[in-house]
């Protein structure tokens, strides 16, 4: 159906990125060091909010699998 993949709609993992930290505040538990940001859903999906396109700086983590 459509012509994007799955992985083009979702946009990136943001658990397989090296930009990617937990945050220990109860309320915004995902982080993104690169935007400086802490959100209840993944922060690629805050990108896509505010900028209404995939977020530009994802970059794979090496240790993830």
């Amino acid at each position: 159906m459509g012509g994007m993949s799955d992985s083009a709609t979702r946009g990136p993992n943001c658990l397989a990125c090296i930009h990617y930290k937990v945050s220990w505040d109860r309320n915004f538990p995902h982080s993104c060091t690169q935007f400086g940001i802490k959100s209840r859903t993944m922060p690629s999906l805050e990108v896509f909010r505010a900028t209404g396109t995939q977020c530009p700086v994802f970059q794979k983590n090496p240790l993830y699998h």
